[in-house]
């Protein structure tokens, strides 16, 4: 009777809270789009798009993952208000955006950069970087860095809430938080 008792436990334990359903509560993350499928359904339902511009060899690209984009409340924003896109700068294979082919135009050398990646970044190659861009998929602005959730945050709504049409980031980060 004990050892069923602890095997319980340990089973409620290692499956973590439960919801009112009897099923463990699923984490919400962010649907990754690639540019030409978020293109696609931006002529549909017209939102914003943020192009998460990476490499694979960038740690503060991973850490942006593993931090930022899976805070819960960046998660819910990016959701409700963006189509989100990866975009490795070095892919190698080419991509279709607004009826153009881009390509890598030296694909079997270690960090080349894809033509769309330096268009869309305007040859100023850092990473990670964020392309926003707006329902027709005009490029709004571009930010570079590292954010932590509550700094990326502002960047998003200062992007989702058309306050970049008004205002500098610089001004819009002084204005108090509700």
């Amino acid at each position: 009777m004990k050892k069923i008792l602890i095997a319980s436990l340990l089973a409620i334990l290692i499956a973590g809270p439960l919801t009112g359903k009897g099923q463990t509560k699923a984490k919400a993350s962010i649907p990754w789009l690639t540019v030409e499928k978020a293109s696609e359904m931006n002529t549909k339902k017209h939102k914003k798009i943020i192009i998460d511009v990476y490499t694979s060899w960038c740690t503060w690209c991973r850490k942006m993952d593993a931090e930022t984009f899976s805070d819960p409340t960046i998660t819910a924003y990016m959701n409700e208000h963006f189509y989100a896109v990866k975009l490795n700068a070095e892919e190698k294979l080419p991509i279709r955006f607004e009826g153009k082919y881009y390509l890598n135009p030296s694909p079997d050398k270690m960090r080349s950069v894809h033509d769309l990646a330096a268009e869309m970044l305007q040859g100023r190659m850092g990473y990670p970087s964020y392309v926003f861009l707006d329902g027709k998929n005009q490029r709004i602005t571009v930010s570079q860095g590292f954010n932590n959730a509550t700094a990326f945050l502002v960047i998003l709504k200062y992007i989702a809430e058309d306050n970049y049409k008004k205002m500098s980031l610089e001004e819009f980060q002084k204005i108090p938080v509700n």
